[in-house]
């Protein structure tokens, strides 16, 4: 699909004063049918269509990418023994596994690629999303977002982190969910941790936003999932 023929555009109906009062209130707001119906079809059709994933897996503070040939290459020893890395990582720590294709930050180098990645992390950054982005949040330092598409297989997850990045100028952050068909039993919730654990199902075409920093994750895709957990993600931060 050519990205001139990605149809992006808001939902007319979304009532930005009643967000920004749930995000002002919860530090977090779902926004439920963010995306007019086709839009938020043809991302979903473009991921699923993308042969360009790469799994993203870390071993303590070191992230390391690895393709899907690199990984179809490896013997069952060889993934066995990446398998119970990545289980022992998440006994403890920080650990997480998951497929991703990066959208660069630079404003120049999203414009000289096709890509429609791209193109959907510079609307957001632009007009009247922003404008909407930075009422929810109340956030008028929002210059940009940043994007990456993520697809969490079976045995997939992210375990508890807060976004908190020093350098990064993070002012919140944000999950498309772009699945059409997803059962709660399937895992893949996006878990925000405290006294009460808060789950939200990636549900269809619902833009999570939530302020940075506030510790979360996403529980491990179960192996009944039908589906890949498809989104696209990223943060919404500030130039200076």
């Amino acid at each position: 699909m050519k990205t001139d023929a990605i149809p992006f555009a808001l939902n007319r109906s979304l009532d930005a004063t009643a967000l920004a009062h749930a995000f002002a209130r919860d530090g977090r707001v779902q926004i439920a049918d963010f995306l007019v119906p086709r839009a938020a079809e043809a991302l979903h059709t473009i991921l699923r269509r993308r042969e360009d994933w790469v799994q993203v897996v870390n071993s303590g503070e070191k992230s390391f990418e690895l393709s899907r040939g690199v990984r179809a290459a490896m013997s069952a020893d060889q993934r066995d023994a990446l398998d119970n890395a990545v289980y022992a990582g998440a006994r403890s720590g920080f650990q997480y596994r998951y497929e991703s294709i990066r959208v660069p930050d630079d404003a120049t180098e999203r414009a000289g690629t096709n890509d429609p990645l791209a193109a959907f992390a510079a609307w957001l950054s632009h007009g009247e999303v922003r404008d909407l982005l930075r009422q929810v949040t109340g956030a008028a330092a929002i210059d940009f977002a940043d994007a990456q598409a993520t697809a969490f297989a079976p045995g997939d997850f992210l375990t508890g982190h807060d976004d908190d990045v020093a350098g990064k100028r993070r002012q919140a952050a944000y999950v498309l969910g772009l699945t059409p068909v997803w059962r709660v039993e399937w895992g893949g919730m996006l878990l925000f941790h405290g006294h009460i654990v808060q789950g939200y199902p990636p549900v269809f075409n619902t833009l999570n936003l939530f302020a940075v920093p506030q510790r979360h994750s996403v529980s491990e895709v179960t192996r009944a999932a039908a589906y890949r957990r498809y989104s696209i993600t990223g943060w919404l931060r500030s130039a200076q």
